[in-house]
């Protein structure tokens, strides 16, 4: 059904070596998200006792049917990937009190080894339960005894198309759809980002309207993977 998430799976302490770790799997989209905490700030942050979130994402070059040049070849980051990036570090600090980690940098990498749409949602949702191990980490060590989680943090993609409303969408979905939008909720129920454009036509307010509440169903129940995934992590319960 056009309203339902593709079959979603996150597997957690895929690697050994980040403070956090994650798979993702939406659909035919696989994505690696890492999180590594380190003593510093940005010099902007210096002597506030105060932590920051950035964010990385790239795409390995079989992740797609033709090759995708690395950036690193390249010897520059295109836009999408800035844009991408932006957006995932943006999402993932409204889930933070960065006071409560001191001036230390938590570092989000997303690396999409398969993609078929959503990479960027997948990134924000597996970049946050990430993010939450490394936090937990942090807290098992003794170096922080407060949570810092303040919110769960998801994302999903919805598009229009002659069929309808469509949820969380593949390639080709996205490739076909006439308006094409990515959403970011917290969950409180409330709107973090609404990326969105119409591709061939313009839309509604009843359309988004409807593009918005079958996102809101979608996050739910990513957001409820999230909890039940972390429902262990003793810094989640403080």
């Amino acid at each position: 059904m056009n309203n339902q998430l593709r079959r979603l799976n996150i597997t957690k302490n895929y690697l050994e070596n980040p403070d956090g770790s994650v798979l993702v799997e939406m659909g035919s989209t696989k994505v690696i998200c890492t999180a590594m905490i380190e003593d510093g700030v940005p010099f902007f942050l210096k002597g506030k006792n105060e932590g920051w979130l950035t964010a990385e994402y790239s795409m390995l070059p079989a992740s797609t049917i033709k090759r995708k040049a690395r950036e690193s070849t390249r010897k520059r980051i295109d836009g999408r990937t800035h844009e991408i990036q932006r957006l995932i570090g943006r999402s993932l600090r409204i889930g933070v009190d960065l006071k409560k980690i001191g001036e230390r940098t938590i570092w989000i990498d997303c690396d999409v080894i398969q993609a078929d749409g959503g990479t960027r949602t997948a990134s924000i949702i597996g970049g946050f339960v990430a993010m939450a191990l490394a936090v937990e980490k942090l807290h098992l060590e003794g170096k922080i005894s407060e949570n810092p989680i303040k919110n769960y943090i998801a994302a999903v993609s919805v598009g229009l198309s002659k069929e309808g409303t469509i949820l969380d969408m593949c390639y080709e979905e996205d490739f076909k759809a006439i308006v094409d939008m990515n959403i970011v909720m917290s969950d409180r129920g409330e709107f973090i980002e609404v990326q969105g454009t119409g591709e061939e036509t313009s839309f509604t307010r009843e359309e988004l309207n409807n593009i918005l509440d079958v996102a809101e169903k979608g996050i739910n129940e990513i957001i409820e993977l999230q909890k039940s995934l972390l429902s262990n992590c003793k810094i989640m319960n403080i």
